[in-house]
């Protein structure tokens, strides 16, 4: 479900990454041709372009840093809406574009002429993306700095906490946090100089959640948790030292900033909010949206396309539920029956500890039929944990966050527990298949864990890759045998339908003026899904249009390239081979993704015609 990304990219998805620098020597012996000497002078070249590259970006967010596991920068928040921080990642993409562009691609590796294509693309893309005023909406709801700081400052996330350096350095990225606020209420406020403001109610929900994050006491917030376990190398004085300091950040730094905000949210931002709830309702709206849509689906499609491929799957799936109706003998039609699933006990944990121990148990299930489909499989495991408390009212049902690269801590798999009536247990396989393995956390950790790649390649991500990865996952599942339950299937069908409804209902809010009210009966009308889930899910897409499209747009790809190798390649096609390119250049966007799979079609019809010629 989610992760990731835009910000939602930076929060939920910055939770998917981490680092290890590597470097790469290539010797150049004497005896190699000058033809050859000046290839590997080239593939030098462009690792130790792409490495200068990480390495500025790194410096610029910080926090990004921190999440890659480089931790030179612990002590400082991204400041991501300076006028001096723009600026510089203006000049970091411009100028890193140029130094790519006039790197001769040919001479490069198959695999680093990939890594070129990347690159070069995702430069471009951010320049683009520098010509629409992100920086005046710099929160929401749903993706957050505030949620950010609360997962670091938990210790239960990628800030480390095991040395009495580190506790201070918590304690200066803080002060950054703070100034952070001062300047998204300035952003914000050019923002509603030029109108471009959130929905009305999304400002509600904020505000909502500004009151919750600093209504416990200081010793019981999020913010204090790391005092209450400290590491065996810090002495008795000094956790008394970080205990007092704790509770002064807390009392005196993080909620007198949290409050300010709250009070401007109330005073001032709400009244300059706006009725419209798409990205339409917005000066040239509809041009932003757009260019949003093909960022997150990295495809060329226009939004209408987009639309008319969602009113398909929309039908297309309705009538696969309805067979599934027909099978279990539901006497009613598919509404009572999506009312049915929907509100019987037998269909849901009594508890929320019943909800994680389910996941766990298939999580062990699962794995074991992994290997008749996969060469490679990631060498960290996963646990299964509930969403924090903090962030659970809005949070998605689900979401992944992939392990730390030094192995000190494994990826996690986040429920929702804060509605036991929106887990159905008849979706619960499909949803593990989809954020845990092979879904996510296969994509992910796999991707991060190939350190034969450049960095920026490890840590880089697409949403259509990742989520068309995690989705495609589902499809997989048919095959893997996981489905033979008819309740089961209908989890998967469940989850599809709510992919093929945000083509439809995403555009429709930000292109085609729907209003919040509509976008969520329409949901109503074509799911079984809980009514508080739908609403969180719609207002999510007002907050971060384009990305709810990536999902269905990538998984569709990805299962026309597979059908594009069978066809081609008839009894050669190779399942295990297939996933291994797909899965070993990291997240690609799909245009990539399909020169390389095309890319392998050739080769694999070349050895064959070579073959059969040797034999003959």
């Amino acid at each position: 479900m989610n992760r990731t990304v835009t910000l939602l990219s930076v929060v939920i998805s910055l939770a998917l990454l981490g680092c290890e620098k590597t470097t790469q020597s290539v010797s150049t012996p004497s005896s190699v041709s000058p033809a050859v000497t000046d290839k590997q002078q080239v593939q030098v070249s462009y690792r130790a372009l792409v490495d200068a590259y990480f390495d500025e970006q790194l410096a610029l967010e910080p926090v990004y840093a921190t999440f890659v596991g480089v931790n030179d920068y612990n002590h400082l928040f991204t400041d991501g809406l300076s006028h001096e921080y723009l600026t510089k990642r203006h000049q970091l993409n411009a100028g890193y574009l140029a130094k790519a562009k006039a790197i001769d691609r040919d001479s490069l590796s198959e695999q680093d002429r990939l890594s070129h294509d990347i690159f070069v693309y995702d430069r471009e893309q951010a320049l683009v993306a520098e010509t629409f005023p992100e920086r005046f909406l710099p929160l929401n709801q749903f993706d957050s700095q505030l949620f950010l700081l609360m997962q670091l400052g938990s210790g239960d996330s990628a800030q480390p906490f095991t040395s009495l350096e580190q506790y201070q350095q918590w304690i200066a990225r803080v002060e950054g946090f703070v100034l952070w606020t001062s300047m998204a209420r300035d952003r914000m406020n050019e923002g509603i100089a030029s109108s471009v403001v959130l929905p009305r109610v999304l400002v509600e929900r904020m505000i909502e959640q500004l009151a919750v994050m600093r209504s416990p006491s200081v010793e019981e917030s999020v913010f204090y948790q790391p005092v209450l376990s400290f590491p065996e190398s810090m002495t008795p004085a000094q956790q008394q030292q970080m205990r007092d300091a704790f509770q002064t950040m807390i009392s005196e730094r993080i909620y007198p900033a949290l409050a300010t905000l709250q009070q401007y949210l109330t005073t001032d931002y709400l009244a300059a909010s706006r009725g419209t709830d798409g990205w339409w309702g917005l000066p040239n709206g509809r041009v932003w949206y757009q260019h949003l849509a093909n960022q997150h689906t990295t495809t060329q499609m226009s939004v209408d396309e987009i639309h008319q491929i969602g009113l398909a799957e929309v039908a297309r799936i309705l009538a696969e539920m309805d067979k599934v109706r027909l099978q279990v003998g539901f006497d009613g039609d598919l509404a009572a029956f999506f009312d049915h699933l929907s509100t019987q006990p037998q269909y849901f944990h009594g508890t929320a500890t019943d909800l994680i121990e389910g996941y766990d148990s298939l999580r062990l299930s699962i794995n074991q039929v992994l290997p008749a489909y996969f060469n490679v499989q990631p060498k960290a495991d996963y646990v299964v944990k509930p969403v924090e408390a903090f962030r659970e009212k809005s949070a998605a049902g689900a979401s992944y966050q992939s392990p730390a690269i030094d192995g000190s801590r494994p990826g996690i798999f986040y429920i929702n527990t804060y509605n036991l009536m929106a887990q159905p247990i008849w979706g619960m396989t499909t949803l593990s298949l989809h954020e845990a393995s092979p879904g996510h956390h296969f994509q992910m950790t796999i991707k991060q864990e190939l350190d034969d790649l450049p960095d920026f390649q490890r840590f880089g991500i697409y949403n259509a890759f990742e989520e068309g990865w995690a989705l495609y996952a589902e499809d997989l599942g048919i095959e893997m045998g996981l489905f033979s339950d008819p309740y089961q299937y209908f989890g998967k069908l469940s989850d599809e339908m709510l992919r093929a409804m945000r083509l439809v209902v995403d555009t429709g809010l930000h292109m085609k003026g729907w209003s919040r009210e509509q976008a969520i009966q329409y949901m109503q009308d074509n799911s079984p899904m809980a009514e508080s889930d739908i609403v969180a899910e719609v207002e999510r897409y007002m907050a971060i249009p384009g990305q709810a499209l990536s999902y269905k747009v990538g998984q569709l790809t990805i299962l026309q390239l597979r059908q594009r190798a069978q066809t081609a390649l008839g009894e050669r096609f190779d399942i295990k081979a297939f996933h291994d390119q797909v899965l070993t250049s990291g997240s690609l966007p799909m245009a990539v993704l399909e020169q390389k799979i095309d890319g392998w079609i050739a080769l694999n019809l070349a050895q064959s015609t070579q073959t059969t010629a040797m034999a003959d």
